[in-house]
């Protein structure tokens, strides 16, 4: 579709706009975040509107003025689907009712100052433009006109809006794509989860049209990996962040299976294990972390994962079907692991060094009401003890002999012992690391060497809300918040982190969601029944 914009000026304006001091026509400029940025036309395209035909639209008259009081939300419907619509201050606004990361209802969220939050998993939105402002998720909401007659409410809205409830930000494309050197770019991004998805893509909504290139050493283009353990057997397409056609579209360029083995940052070149060279002017390193490995005697075994890819997750459900199961680890990932099997393995077996799963993270009591409920959902646990040998039979896994001298029958093992930030290669960088190999950056996410910012897990920064503290924190929703900062501190928007950590697991249909970050609490005040799994636990000190 091609769509031609006319913009018509004032006879009196039209002089004063027609030439820059420079005498050359001026270019476009356009606000963000109340900064003006100017790009010339010819490099920040236009996009096409895909609500512009009447025939898409639908108005209907939704309620009365009274009926909704300042501060509340209502699903709506128009006929030809739903939308969220909310009073605030006097006014209204309408956005869409499903939040675009995995559809929850908006109207079951929480309205605060200008903005609803997802009641899920803490996604937040602007009410009067719908866009994204916390994470996680990549898309907005769609916005909906609303107009008062008569004391009545009416929406207008496009039918494709209300159908597909997301809407993708306008971005910028590349311009002369044709011209560049393949071994140099402007931005190059280390990793491909959250971080650098999330600021490639905002790098392009902010106008930027350079080249953008991301590398990876996974097979797939990026995904959504907390479901690995979530929900295992799902294929890399189902759980894609993005389609192909989007980095075509948009031309943020992946490279595949493409590991860095090393970064020259005085010439400012990334070398790659089979030793190609990219040069770049900002980078970002979003490597996140590599899972800790089994010491014990055995550990070549076949049939023991650690759970990195699709591919891992796919085949431990195909081997665990009906048969026994040991994980070793009460990690969020193994819990996760362990619940997705209890119903289709003939055993499951936890292994566990701590007496209690999450003591560190939950505290004792809660660990031990989620505990219960795996136990009653027939997981087995051996706490207190490790691992000593994995014993085989023809090559593949037969048993596994825990300290204790226990020895469990095992036909898979999954081990989730937790991580190591990916940032061995950066080691003679001179690239700030601190002694647990975590990359030390500020509130812009920026390095200490100018041009080189870091997001993600491998990360620690200062944390706001805990005296600016550094802190690691290795969270899906705090990827995508970092990878943003970073993105718009490439562009110098002078942009600080401030976000509320946010994580949440799924097991056996219970959801628990964690805010904040309790790390050192000596205290747990717990609100609700503990026993039921219907609480509120506030971590204090």
């Amino acid at each position: 579709v091609e769509v031609k914009i006319e913009v018509v000026i004032p006879e009196k304006e039209r002089s004063k706009e027609e030439m820059s001091p420079n005498g050359k026509a001026s270019p476009l400029i356009y606000k963000v975040n109340g900064t003006a940025r100017h790009y010339h036309l010819e490099e920040h395209p236009i996009a096409s509107n895909p609500y512009h035909n009447p025939k898409d639209m639908v108005e209907a008259s939704v309620c009365h003025v009274k009926d909704l009081e300042n501060g509340q939300m209502r699903e709506v419907d128009l006929g030809c689907g739903k939308a969220l619509l909310i009073k605030e201050s006097g006014e209204f606004h309408a956005v869409g009712h499903k939040c675009p990361h995995y559809g929850a209802p908006l109207v079951k969220g929480v309205l605060s100052k200008g903005r609803v939050r997802c009641p899920w998993h803490g996604a937040c939105f602007n009410i009067g433009t719908g866009d994204i402002e916390d994470f996680p998720g990549l898309d907005s909401l769609p916005r909906f006109q609303v107009k008062i007659e008569k004391e009545k409410v009416y929406i207008r809205a496009s039918k494709q809006a209300l159908q597909t409830q997301r809407r993708t930000k306008m971005m910028a494309k590349c311009i002369s794509l044709s011209n560049y050197n393949l071994s140099s770019t402007n931005v190059l991004i280390i990793g491909a989860g959250a971080a650098g998805l999330v600021c490639a893509e905002t790098l392009r909504q902010e106008g930027f049209s350079d080249r953008i290139v991301m590398c990876t050493m996974d097979r797939h283009l990026p995904y959504d990996r907390p479901k690995l353990s979530k929900s295992m057997d799902s294929h890399p397409e189902q759980i894609a962040l993005r389609p192909k056609e989007f980095f075509c579209t948009y031309d943020i360029e992946v490279l595949t299976e493409m590991q860095v083995a090393a970064v020259d940052i005085r010439n400012k070149i990334a070398v790659f294990k089979d030793g190609f060279k990219m040069e770049y002017n900002k980078l970002l390193i979003a490597t996140g972390n590599t899972p800790k490995a089994l010491s014990c005697k055995g550990k070549e075994v076949e049939n023991v994962f650690n759970i990195r890819t699709p591919e891992d997750a796919n085949r431990v459900v195909k081997l665990a079907t009906s048969k026994n199961v040991v994980i070793v680890g009460a990690s969020f990932l193994g819990m996760e692991v362990a619940a997705y099997l209890a119903e289709r393995a003939h055993s499951v077996s936890l292994v566990e060094l701590e007496e209690v799963p999450f003591k560190k993270f939950f505290g004792e009591r809660v660990g031990r009401a989620v505990m219960k409920m795996f136990e009653n959902n027939r997981v087995k646990f051996y706490m207190q003890t490790e691992v000593s040998e994995l014993r085989e039979q023809e090559g593949k896994l037969k048993e596994v002999v825990l300290k204790s001298g226990k020895v469990l029958r095992a036909d898979v093992c999954v081990v989730g012992v937790g991580a190591v930030p990916a940032t061995g290669f950066l080691k003679q960088s001179g690239i700030n690391i601190d002694s647990k190999g975590f990359i030390v950056v500020n509130k812009m996410m920026q390095t200490n060497i100018p041009g080189v910012f870091a997001a993600g897990d491998a990360v620690t920064f200062p944390l706001a809300l805990r005296n600016n503290k550094k802190v690691n924190v290795p969270h899906w929703q705090m990827a995508h918040m970092h990878g943003r900062v970073a993105a718009l501190n490439m562009l110098a928007h002078g942009m600080e982190i401030s976000t509320v950590p946010y994580l949440w697991t799924a097991m056996f249909g219970k959801s628990i969601r964690y805010a904040g970050h309790g790390e050192g609490f000596d205290d747990v005040v717990i609100q609700g029944d503990l026993d039921e799994l219907k609480f509120v636990a506030f971590y204090t000190k």
